[in-house]
């Protein structure tokens, strides 16, 4: 088996799969302002299994890379097609940009024709007849009158197919192991232009696997990594595992996606952790397979 840092590395593959993606550009007045817009727009979408979307904050931005020169941060969110994507997005940014002190919206993906989302075109009725556009350099604007002056959305946002559902597992002699070495692996990864890590903290407790002894249920707990279940189920853990915590990553790309995992794995490999491995359903569920050994072969 490969080891890293003396951890071992299991020959196994996270199972990822296409997603429809956009980034928003929010800009405010300063950037506590763009991180609450921010932080709103992306509540609750940490799985489309039970959220309209994936979402999270891809980084912030600084005066001179946002379109009006104010500090910003830029998110991105992830759906199953494009309608779905478009429908996440406009409630996300109605309910939470256009309702956030001093914001403004922006597109932040080029632009390809019939592979475009409409958002500040839906969000101009909320002017009631007061709202106005401009087209500058080919691109349209609302404004939309608020009680603080002025809300500005692009009215065209692009698209792109992205990968969703990379992963990796760290296995910890201890919880306290195990989740300093997912806070490492976290920190090593925020930043990467083109990932977001979708989950609270970027870290999930609550492994999946798909389906469920419960007819509803599309998806229940990763029984095989569960250290309570050790004994009475067929566990995939070794005697010295006490908690796993996983990291999720979605990426506009696949590389940009493998290299956050190569980036978190050469982390979370600390003392402490007695294995990485991935989450997989035997190739069933998504078409891209990120085998953990070719990750880190590959710089």
């Amino acid at each position: 088996m490969l080891e890293l840092s003396g951890v071992p590395i299991e020959d196994t593959f996270a199972e990822a799969f296409p997603m429809t993606a956009a980034r928003l550009v929010i800009t405010a007045v300063n950037s506590h302002w763009a991180q609450v817009a921010a932080h709103a727009a992306v509540g609750y979408a940490a799985s489309v299994i039970g959220c309209d979307a994936e979402a999270g904050i891809e980084r912030e931005l600084n005066s001179e890379e946002t379109p009006d020169g104010r500090p910003g941060v830029s998110i991105l969110l992830f759906a199953f097609n494009r309608e779905a994507l478009q429908k996440a997005v406009v409630n996300r940014v109605g309910q939470c940009i256009l309702t956030s002190a001093t914001s403004a919206c922006y597109n932040g993906l080029p632009l390809v024709p019939d592979k475009n989302i409409r958002v500040g075109g839906n969000l101009r009725f909320f002017g009631d007849g007061w709202q106005f556009s401009k087209l500058l350099e080919g691109r349209r604007y609302w404004r939309v009158p608020v009680m603080d002056g002025e809300f500005l959305c692009e009215d065209w946002f692009g698209t792109v197919k992205g990968v969703a559902g990379g992963n990796f597992l760290i296995l910890g002699d201890s919880q306290w192991a195990a989740l300093a070495a997912a806070e490492a692996a976290v920190e090593a990864m925020r930043g990467l232009p083109g990932i977001i890590l979708p989950f609270p903290g970027g870290i999930v407790r609550s492994g999946s696997k798909v389906g469920s002894r419960y007819k509803k249920l599309r998806a229940s707990t990763n029984d095989a990594f569960c250290p309570t279940l050790r004994g009475v189920v067929k566990s995939s853990l070794p005697g010295e595992a006490q908690a796993v915590y996983e990291i999720v990553i979605d990426g506009l790309s696949l590389e940009v996606v493998e290299e956050a995992m190569r980036r978190g794995i050469r982390a979370a490999c600390r003392p402490g952790v007695v294995r990485i491995s991935a989450g997989n359903y035997g190739g069933n569920l998504g078409p891209f397979h990120i085998h953990l050994h070719k990750v880190l072969a590959s710089a």
